[in-house]
């Protein structure tokens, strides 16, 4: 009899403990963190093809990389900066709409919309090997040693470069309050930049806790001159590690603009 009392005694202890972690958790989780505010100064505007619908976009080692989408005209492509000038190392099929890319060592990773495959270039754009991945791809990049994907949920996964295997995941919040729409995603100094589709804001957020701790409005950045009936919404960020430049540029915009990022 008193085993079995030290014995409930002990399973109601773990109960009660476990139970006091549980809502640590869940308040830890409640707390409401107000994001930093920031706009931008145009430094730089360089020429950006009408014909790119911007999926993704990445600055390595002097080169600015480029995967765009719509059925039939998908590419990866490298693109010269002061010209413009596109150089197309790759064509997707027909049946493939492309999107997020991202380059890690020696390889270049490209998703797919709809079609559930991530190809995989060397640097010359031969295809090395396809790889499947469940749901829909949107944006892809990398911290240098593992790749992280957006699906358009609230969710950011980690995703292992060899086997495109996910080995975690991360939900964006916003004051406490879970995101969708992430897009095209960049790696600044630690943070995971984020596209949020379809608006002109960038979230910054923390890749361990998936809090987003600033938010940059780029309203306003495509004058009205520069738009057309093809002109899509704001989509592409980039970059530039070794000089500390940030580029961006929308969907068949006719411009790319290198910003510095101004707090509110």
């Amino acid at each position: 009899m008193k085993k079995l009392l030290i014995t409930l005694l002990i399973v109601a202890s773990i109960v009660a403990c476990g139970s006091q972690q549980s809502q640590k958790r869940n308040s830890l989780q409640r707390v409401v963190v107000e994001p930093a505010q920031y706009g931008y100064v145009v430094k730089n505007v360089y020429p950006h093809s009408t014909k790119s619908y911007t999926q993704g976009l990445q600055f390595v080692d002097g080169v600015l990389w480029e995967g765009t989408g719509e059925w039939g005209k998908s590419v990866l492509q490298k693109v010269d900066l002061e010209s413009g000038k596109c150089e197309v190392l790759a064509r997707l099929p027909k049946s493939e709409f492309g999107e997020g890319i991202t380059v890690l060592g020696d390889k270049v990773y490209q998703l797919t919309w709809t079609n559930n495959v991530a190809h995989v270039y060397d640097l010359k754009g031969k295809l090395i090997k396809n790889e499947r991945y469940s749901g829909e791809g949107w944006g892809l990049t990398t911290d240098g040693k593992m790749l992280y994907m957006s699906d358009g949920s609230t969710y950011i996964y980690k995703v292992n470069p060899e086997t495109f295997k996910r080995e975690g995941k991360i939900t964006v919040t916003l004051r406490g309050h879970a995101i969708e729409y992430i897009n095209e995603l960049e790696w600044i100094e630690g943070k995971i930049w984020a596209n949020v589709y379809t608006t002109h804001e960038i979230l910054i957020i923390n890749p361990e806790t998936g809090v987003v701790e600033g938010v940059v409005s780029f309203a306003n950045l495509l004058k009205e001159e520069d738009t057309t009936a093809d002109t899509d919404v704001f989509n592409g960020i980039a970059y530039d590690k070794e000089q500390k430049r940030i580029f961006v540029t929308g969907k068949n915009w006719n411009k790319l603009y290198e910003v510095e990022i101004i707090k509110r």
